[in-house]
């Protein structure tokens, strides 16, 4: 009896061969045929999966985001019920930067991402949604925090939410090794201790 092949996972394990692809190799060297050959598998049978390079980068970027989005969600998990707004915050941001392999993986996929989205106004308009339902969560912490008192009520969210995802910007200054994460977490707990400060 012929073996059953689990269609997602062949979608996922495809996926993260091109993560591997865009992490050892770059972005340059992201076509089919080089993801085919590090998923193991004939250029054939993955087109049987993804009919377009888009459409395979699509479906890689859409995993990095659930990916990320388990991370963080294991990481307020371990936060116990009721979560300081301070400690979600960091659990986002920490997770959203390249400190550790899983978080590189999907940085270094989500980079490729976007310079993609420069010349294709399809895979624009799917990154910019996810990054806007991204910094809508960020931004309902902060008013709700501010709601709380936890804030001061003198802080714009939008502009305080903007701030705190600007702390991502860390990524490059990690990534070519300019700075080291002790630096980056430093500079993070910094910032939200000033945002959370009494007033």
């Amino acid at each position: 009896m012929p073996k059953q092949v689990d269609h997602q996972e062949r979608r996922e394990t495809i996926a993260r061969a091109l993560w591997r692809v865009v992490e050892q190799r770059g972005a340059t060297h992201l076509t089919m045929r080089e993801v085919a050959q590090e998923a193991g598998i004939s250029l054939g049978q993955l087109q049987h999966y993804f009919t377009s390079r888009a459409a395979m980068l699509a479906f890689a970027m859409d995993l990095a985001g659930e990916q990320t989005a388990l991370r963080v969600g294991r990481g307020l998990a371990e936060l116990g019920e009721r979560p300081h707004p301070r400690d979600v915050l960091r659990v986002t941001l920490v997770e959203m930067l390249p400190l550790h392999a899983d978080a590189r993986a999907t940085s270094r996929m989500g980079a490729a991402y976007v310079l993609e989205a420069l010349h294709d106004e399809d895979v624009l308009a799917r990154a910019r949604g996810g990054l806007l339902q991204g910094r809508a969560m960020v931004e309902q912490v902060v008013r709700q925090a501010i709601a709380d008192g936890l804030i001061a009520p003198d802080r714009d969210a939008v502009v305080e939410t903007d701030l705190l995802l600007a702390l991502t910007g860390f990524t490059t200054l990690l990534e070519l090794r300019v700075i080291e994460p002790v630096a980056v977490l430093a500079a993070v707990d910094r910032y939200l201790d000033g945002l959370f400060a009494r007033f």
